[in-house]
């Protein structure tokens, strides 16, 4: 069973910077694609932004130019650096790993955006 687990959540005013960090429990083998989702209040859960390999990142398009995902330097961690940030990126964001067929979540940490 792999655990993942997000920090970083907190209060900022609009036009603020958080950085959300997410540890995977595992040190055995390498969780080849980590992403972060959010789910607002009354929202479907959406993909904010993933990190496959090393390189490969895609983003929604309403956080491009704003957020950036990066790998960690220990393994199986990944930061999302939130720039600019807006009342509308108000959510639980949550980290996930998968491997395959097997995909796991974190708890969720919350951002809120208020001034």
């Amino acid at each position: 069973q792999v655990h993942i687990v997000e920090s970083g959540g907190g209060l900022v005013q609009p036009g603020g910077s958080l950085r959300l960090s997410c540890e995977a429990s595992t040190s055995s083998f390498s969780i080849r694609d980590m992403a972060w989702y959010r789910q607002a209040p009354g929202k479907q859960r959406e993909l904010v932004a993933e990190i496959i390999g090393g390189e490969y990142t895609h983003y929604l398009d309403s956080v491009k130019g704003r957020f950036t995902i990066s790998r960690g330097d220990a393994k199986n961690t990944v930061h999302l650096q939130m720039n600019q940030l807006k009342p509308e990126d108000t959510a639980v964001y949550y980290c996930t790993g998968a491997l395959g067929a097997t995909r796991w979540w974190g708890q969720g940490t919350q951002v809120t955006v208020s001034s």
